[in-house]
């Protein structure tokens, strides 16, 4: 790179204190260390073991009746996890009560602290400061055997009559069920009929029996919800929502089925309203769905996001920060091995992130901006350095997806805000990322700088000067000797290619059949315009020096095609511009010519270009099938020359 070399002449600017300031930037190369997380979004979590809700033991006879199950030999005693809680604390507090003995200042400080500490808890979470939910240790909830029947009664009472102490009787059987395993004390489930029976029932309910005890329609909004807060109704209520959150969000957890994750997390969408009430029960629901967002797949993955974007849309903005940081986060340590990954999954990441962008547009376009300057100083950083592994980031896979997810951002949501500040950081930065690898090796990451610039050109409008990009790809020199390699090389999940590729005449054909593509897709968005026949004038010199300079029948004839057609549109476009009767300098007359023509479709370029789209998807299909194992014997020589005098049927099955 002759640019590269330039650069190593010029002599770096010293201070005068003998400073190198070039080689003291610090660069956070790490992609998914960009954005911290406030302080105040850092989840608090509350005991998973919260205790059982309050029973009134008149609900509590519908037990006794049932399958004369004996109640009196249940024994339920501490867990042995609680008791050495209970120990250490023991401990912990006769050392404290020491220590004030000894210290009166100290004491005066704890109780200064604590004040403090309080006043800040109840601003934070002033929500909770109602919390009715205590810890029920009688008989009646430690004894209880749950039976189907039993359930199906409580059920009756609940959906029929609205009971709300069979309603208390059934959130803890759900605790019960969604603690299931856990060494504690609490009601026991019988059989697994019951236990799906109460968790299909309460998942199902829950969210309707909520609404209709405080009279509130099923869209309802966060601040009519926020309203009841002081009133009867809610502080009745509050402890059953709350236990039911908290169950619901430890079950997932603790589930790894997809199925019963899919099924939770799209019940628990259903009452996203009431999170709002409960902000450290929200922050651990953004905890807990965030990986199962980025690492499940299928319908697990979009009930996730769609939770996510939930979160953002009905209990505010100020959630979004939370949001976005830990989305981008998975979305980039999931990128680290992405040959492992589905790609499939990888797009569907990208694009229910870009939605969640849109929820806020302005927040994203400078968080945006924030990444791709990262993103140019990684890029100066491995210019300035040449050392191995800072040049081993910019080929990485989460580099350049993080490109790769805001292009996708810029193009679209180029009408909806100011995207110029992105748009021409991310045309250079793109420019820099092909300047840095020429070479034939990074093939497969060169195309996919071209296709980003096509993609911002096309989506804003602007050109994008591209041709000369896509003509070195026919330029490359390489082995002409070399034969057909029987190894395939999959471009689209690969950033640089193999050594034995380089030298075959697949590598060949793949450059000139790409470079044909490219130069489609960038001639589509200008043959109708006005300009079209000056832009063609470069890429139509060079395109016909490779012509001629080519001995390959298969590639002369596709390059030749290509040739003609432009050479038509050309014509096309000169003798329309002939006949107009404005000046350039009318550019309102400028965007108006042709658009009746490119309305219609039915140019000759235009269908040469969809000949082109279908032939590459066709490509892009078959080589994502997995292509069949042939066993064959060895036919290597002395020389270690191996398969040159195939022939036949054997040469054929090899290559299919």
């Amino acid at each position: 790179d002759k640019t590269d070399v330039a650069e190593k002449e010029v002599k770096p600017v010293e201070l005068s204190n003998g400073r190198n300031p070039d080689k003291e930037v610090t660069v956070t190369t790490s992609l998914d260390a960009l954005f911290s997380e406030d302080d105040n979004t850092v989840v608090i979590y509350d005991s998973d073991s919260d205790g059982y809700l309050s029973e009134d033991p008149s609900c509590g006879n519908l037990v006794g009746n049932d399958d004369d199950v004996s109640l009196e030999d249940a024994k339920h005693n501490l867990s042995v996890n609680n008791q050495k809680v209970y120990e250490e604390l023991a401990v912990q507090k006769k050392l404290l009560d020491k220590l004030k003995k000894k210290d009166q200042k100290f004491v005066k400080f704890l109780e200064s602290y604590n004040k403090g500490e309080i006043s800040q808890n109840e601003e934070m979470y002033s929500d909770e400061d109602e919390d009715h939910m205590v810890l029920d240790d009688s008989d009646t909830t430690k004894h209880k055997v749950l039976t189907s029947s039993v359930i199906s009664k409580w059920s009756k009472l609940v959906t029929e009559e609205h009971n709300e102490p069979a309603l208390i009787n059934l959130l803890n059987a759900y605790r019960a069920a969604c603690h299931f395993g856990q060494e504690e004390a609490g009601p026991t489930i019988q059989d697994s009929e019951t236990f799906c029976n109460i968790y299909t029932l309460m998942l199902s309910e829950a969210d309707n029996i909520f609404r209709v005890l405080l009279k509130i329609p099923i869209n309802c909004k966060k601040e009519a919800l926020l309203e009841l807060k002081n009133t009867s109704r809610w502080k009745k209520v509050q402890p059953m929502i709350k236990s039911y959150l908290r169950s619901t969000l430890f079950l997932l957890k603790q589930v790894t089925d997809s199925e019963i994750l899919t099924f939770s997390i799209i019940r628990l969408r259903a009452s996203i309203v009431f999170f709002a009430a409960f902000p450290s029960l929200l922050n651990r629901l953004i905890q807990i769905i965030v990986p199962l967002w980025a690492t499940g797949g299928g319908d697990l993955s979009i009930s996730s996001s769609l939770i996510i974007q939930d979160v953002v849309s009905v209990c505010g903005s100020n959630y979004f920060d939370t949001c976005f940081i830990k989305t981008y986060k998975a979305y980039i340590s999931r990128c680290r091995n992405i040959e492992t990954v589905d790609t499939k999954h990888i797009e569907f990441l990208r694009d229910s992130f870009i939605n969640l962008c849109s929820l806020d547009l302005e927040k994203s376009c400078n968080k945006a901006l924030v990444s791709i300057q990262q993103l140019a100083n990684i890029l100066k950083h491995a210019r300035q350095q040449e050392d191995k592994e800072a040049i081993k980031k910019i080929y990485s896979w989460q580099y350049v997806q993080c490109i790769d997810i805001w292009v996708v951002f810029i193009s679209a949501n180029v009408n909806e805000c100011d995207v110029q500040s992105l748009l021409y950081a991310m045309i250079q930065l793109i420019n820099g990322v092909a300047c840095l690898f020429p070479g034939p090796k990074y093939l497969p990451l060169r195309i996919r700088c071209i296709q980003w610039l096509n993609k911002l050109s096309s989506s804003c409008g602007i050109f994008i000067p591209v041709a000369s990009l896509i003509l070195d790809m026919v330029e490359y020199k390489v082995n002409k000797e070399g034969g057909k390699s029987k190894k395939s090389v999959k471009m689209a999940s690969d950033l640089k290619l193999p050594k034995f590729w380089l030298k075959s005449q697949n590598f060949v054909e793949q450059c000139v059949n790409s470079a044909i593509e490219l130069l489609a897709v960038h001639f589509i968005q200008w043959s109708y315009h006005i300009s079209f026949p000056e832009l063609a004038i470069i890429p139509l010199i060079r395109l016909k020096k490779f012509y001629e300079r080519s001995t390959a029948e298969s590639l002369r004839r596709v390059v030749k095609r290509l040739m003609d057609m432009v050479e038509q549109n050309v014509e096309f476009v000169q003798k329309k511009r002939d006949d107009v009767a404005f000046s350039p300098k009318d550019l309102e007359s400028v965007d108006q010519f042709l658009q009746f023509e490119k309305g219609t479709l039915n140019t000759p370029f235009t269908q040469y270009y969809k000949s082109i789209v279908e032939k590459a998807a066709s490509k892009m299909s078959t080589s994502l099938q997995a292509p069949e194992k042939v066993k064959r014997k060895k036919t290597h020589d002395a020389r270690g020359n191996g398969d040159v005098n195939l022939k036949g049927k054997k040469r054929r099955v090899v290559e299919n």
